[in-house]
């Protein structure tokens, strides 16, 4: 089948070719219609289903037996490390962590500001999030403070996982004094930030509000999936601001 064949079957019947789409989807409760314009032009997609992004992404690949094989490779330039995360490690530390946030009080709904450089930790968090049905929002590592603490005022996140800096080329950017003035400008106050301490830089954590990354996780029960709705969001992404104000793009899980 060709491009032009697929393209065709979309034109045809819009409906079914999505549902049918829609059939390489594991679904909690499965859908019955797929785009529902009874609020155009605010459309939605699959608001009659259930679902999980992290089981999606994860957990139906170990229980089809591909526990093994890697889920993620971070192949790193600037810090010259390679690591292969396979999807039953991804799937125990995704678990692991959400159940943590969990034992802190995220669930459905709740927002989680994201402020990390490109590593694994961060889909781990992002993950994490999706498995609580929680609202992730991932916002630049290395962002200037006052920049940050816009997009904390506007999402009002309960949470804040962070990593102790960001590792470019010629020099380390120090992510965590960026957080603590960030928090300090930001009328809103979330209730506890998560700090990842990397080896190149171990950031001073703030008692009562911060917890190290796995200290955090140690003794906790590990989460199940949350089923959501299909047009529950899956995360906030802000634009850039450089016109104005940053907007949040809100994702609907099953759009």
């Amino acid at each position: 089948m060709t491009y032009a064949d697929v393209y065709r079957q979309w034109q045809q019947d819009p409906e079914r070719f999505w549902m049918q789409a829609a059939e390489g989807i594991d679904w909690v409760t499965k859908p019955t219609q797929a785009l529902n314009a009874s609020r155009a032009p605010l459309y939605e997609w699959f608001t009659d289903a259930t679902v999980n992004t992290c089981w999606n992404a994860v957990d139906r690949h170990v229980l089809a037996g591909r526990g093994k094989q890697p889920a993620i490779i971070h192949d790193s330039p600037v810090t010259g490390t390679r690591h292969v995360i396979t999807y039953a490690e991804l799937q125990d530390r995704v678990s692991r962590l959400a159940g943590a946030l969990r034992a802190k009080g995220i669930g459905k709904g709740d927002r989680v500001i994201l402020y990390m450089p490109m590593v694994p930790e961060a889909l781990e968090a992002m993950l994490a999030c999706a498995r609580l049905g929680a609202i992730h929002s991932v916002v630049f590592g290395g962002f200037a403070a006052n920049e940050l603490a816009v997009r904390i005022d506007d999402c009002t996140p309960k949470a804040i996982i962070a990593a102790s800096c960001g590792v470019e080329p010629t020099r380390v950017v120090h992510y965590k004094p960026l957080l603590d003035a960030a928090i300090d400008l930001a009328s809103h106050k979330p209730a506890f930030c998560v700090i990842f301490q990397r080896e190149q830089e171990v950031a001073k954590l703030t008692p009562g509000r911060d917890v190290d990354w796995h200290e955090f996780q140690y003794g906790v029960e590990p989460a199940d999936c949350v089923p959501v709705e299909g047009n529950h969001p899956a995360y906030i992404l802000y634009t850039s601001g450089t016109t104005g104000a940053p907007k949040g793009v809100v994702r609907p899980t099953a759009g």
